[in-house]
């Protein structure tokens, strides 16, 4: 196969992510669905462009692993209430994310996006609201990964580490379904990561921010563009990220 042929492949196969990410909404079972389509998408171009064998990752959240070392982001980061706003408030254009660090579309929105929506930020284009949300909240088992993830992020967020916390619980996800991160592991992965345990254990602990965190998502399922995680607006649009040049219409 050709380098034409296989580039043309692998920009066809991220179409198809991209789309189904976006179709990645409303009710779990659907949800679920649309995942799968989204993981086998991401398997066939992983074997077309380097041959490599996928497998999947066990459900047990003890299996797994998040990065002790994460680059942050050359970007102002300042928590507003359940809002973590990351970047210059001169930016061509601000959008609202909003996810659960439990929602697989999430995660691969972010292994999709995740590189470009960064370099904007860095580059003074982009300014982006992210809102954590506790959406999936009974989808972990036991209750409550959802709520005590967000909750976590925006302690991580007082201490200027949103960012590093932010990558590396969507780098080792849980699965949807399993136990996800207790508090205790949570604050290990912080600690791992630079944040200071005395400040943030106790933020942790005591679900500083879960009435914060909920309010948002009370808040957007107001809206008629939300059908669920991941979402994205702009200006209090809907924006379709479907459309794989979404972020390049937005800063031009």
């Amino acid at each position: 196969m050709g380098g034409a042929e296989r580039n043309a492949r692998k920009k066809k196969q991220e179409q198809q992510a991209a789309r189904a990410v976006a179709a990645a909404r409303g009710s779990s079972g659907d949800r679920n669905k649309v995942v799968i389509g989204v993981v086998v998408v991401v398997v066939l171009a992983l074997v077309v462009i380097g041959g490599v064998i996928w497998t999947s990752k066990s459900s047990s959240s003890s299996d797994l692993k998040p990065p002790t070392e994460v680059a942050g982001v050359n970007a102002p980061i300042v928590r507003e209430g359940g809002v973590v706003v990351v970047g210059k408030d001169s930016a061509k254009a601000t959008i609202d994310l909003y996810e659960d660090f439990l929602c697989p579309a999430c995660g691969q929105f972010k292994k999709i996006y995740g590189a470009q929506i960064k370099q904007e930020i860095e580059k003074g284009t982009l300014r982006v609201r992210y809102h954590a949300m506790p959406f999936l909240v009974k989808l972990s088992k036991p209750e409550g990964y959802s709520r005590d993830a967000a909750n976590a992020a925006l302690c991580a967020a007082d201490q200027g580490k949103f960012w590093q916390l932010h990558e590396a619980l969507f780098a080792a996800q849980p699965e949807e379904g399993g136990p996800g991160y207790t508090k205790d592991k949570l604050v290990q992965i912080g600690t791992d990561l630079g944040l200071a345990t005395d400040k943030f254990k106790p933020c942790v602990d005591a679900g500083t921010y879960e009435k914060d965190a909920q309010a948002e998502l009370d808040a957007v399922r107001q809206q008629p563009f939300f059908k669920g995680t991941p979402s994205v607006a702009h200006n209090g649009q809907g924006v379709d990220v479907g459309d794989e040049d979404w972020i390049k219409k937005l800063v031009g």
